[in-house]
C-alpha cells in the first residue's frame, strides 16, 4: 500500500464510520474502483481505532463518568443504582454479540464476507430496513430507558456489520429506532457501543500488519490519523443534524451506491471477489 492509498482511505474512513453507510463497504469499494488491492478486514479494523478514538475524546466526559461509575458499582452497591453505572453494565452486555459472532465467522469476514455482490445486496436491504425504522419508530425512549433486552437488541443489529455494507452505526441506530429511541439517543448509544467492540477487534487484529497480504506500518498509521481528524468533524456534524432531519439522505445514497455496484459488477467494470482475501 503506498502512502497515497493510505491517506485517501483513511479520508474514506473517517467520512463514513459514523454515518450509517458502511467504513467497511467503502474502503472495499474504494479500492477496488482504484484498482488497488483489497486492503482487508485487518487494514480496515485497525484504522477504525482513529476514529473510536475520535468518540472517546468528542464523548470523553460523558464516557468518564460511565466508567468512574461503572467501577464503583463493582465494589459498592449504593452505586449499582447510578445511570452511568448503569449504562457501562449495559455497554458490556451489548458488545457480547459482536465478540461472539466475530470469532465464530472470523474466516468468513476475511473472505466470504467481502464479496462485492454482497456487499451492494445489504447496502440496499438495509437501506430500505433503515427507512421503515425511522418511519415507523415512535421515537418516545431515551437512554435513561435503555433495558437488558434492548442493550442486548442494540448488540445483535451492531453485530451485523461483521458484514461489509451494513454499517455498525447504520445497524445499532436502526435497531435502537424499532425499539422506539430517539435519532439522537439511538446515535449515540451506537457510539458508545462501538467503543469496546472496535478497540477489541482492531487491537486483535494488529498483530497482523506488516505480514503478508496486509499493508505496512507507515501507511496503516497515516491513515488511522487521518480517520481520527476527519471523524471527530463528522462526529460533530452529524449530532447535530439528526435533531433536526431524518436519515432518508442516507437511505438513498446506500440504495443508490448499490445499485451502480450491480451495475459496474454487470457489467464486467468491477470484480466482485478483487484482491489477496480471496
Amino acid at each position: 500500500m503506498s502512502w497515497f492509498e493510505a491517506l485517501v482511505l483513511g479520508l474514506v474512513q473517517g467520512l463514513t464510520e459514523f454515518l450509517p453507510i458502511s467504513s467497511s463497504a467503502h474502503l472495499r469499494i474504494t479500492a477496488a474502483l482504484a484498482g488497488w488491492e483489497d486492503p482487508g478486514a485487518a487494514f480496515t479494523a485497525v484504522i477504525q481505532i482513529g476514529t473510536e478514538l475520535a468518540v472517546i475524546i468528542y464523548f470523553a466526559g460523558k464516557i468518564g463518568r460511565i466508567i468512574r461509575a461503572w467501577f464503583f458499582s463493582i465494589f459498592r452497591s449504593e452505586w449499582r443504582a447510578d445511570p452511568d453505572a448503569r449504562m457501562g453494565w449495559l455497554v458490556i452486555i451489548g458488545s457480547i454479540p459482536i465478540i461472539v459472532l466475530g470469532l465464530l465467522f472470523q474466516d468468513d469476514i476475511h473472505t466470504t464476507f467481502r464479496d462485492l455482490r454482497i456487499t451492494a445486496t445489504v447496502l440496499i436491504v438495509f437501506g430500505i430496513i433503515l427507512a421503515i425504522a425511522d418511519r415507523i419508530g415512535t421515537q418516545q425512549r431515551t437512554l435513561d430507558q435503555l433495558t437488558v433486552p434492548h442493550g442486548l437488541g442494540y448488540g445483535f443489529a451492531q453485530a451485523l456489520a461483521l458484514v461489509p455494507g451494513v454499517s455498525r452505526s447504520g445497524g445499532t441506530i436502526t435497531g435502537g429506532l424499532f425499539l422506539g429511541y430517539t435519532r439522537a439517543d439511538a446515535t449515540e448509544y451506537s457510539f458508545l457501543l462501538a467503543v469496546p467492540a472496535v478497540l477489541g477487534s482492531g487491537f486483535y487484529e494488529v498483530s497482523k500488519i506488516g505480514g503478508e497480504n496486509s499493508p505496512q506500518w507507515g501507511p496503516t498509521i497515516l491513515a488511522t490519523i487521518v480517520s481520527f481528524g476527519v471523524g471527530y468533524a463528522v462526529i460533530a456534524w452529524l449530532m447535530r443534524f439528526i435533531k433536526t432531519r431524518s436519515y432518508l439522505p442516507f437511505v438513498i445514497y446506500r440504495i443508490a451506491l448499490g445499485i451502480a455496484l450491480f451495475v459496474l459488477i454487470g457489467t464486467g467494470t468491477l470484480d466482485p471477489k478483487a484482491g489477496p482475501a480471496f
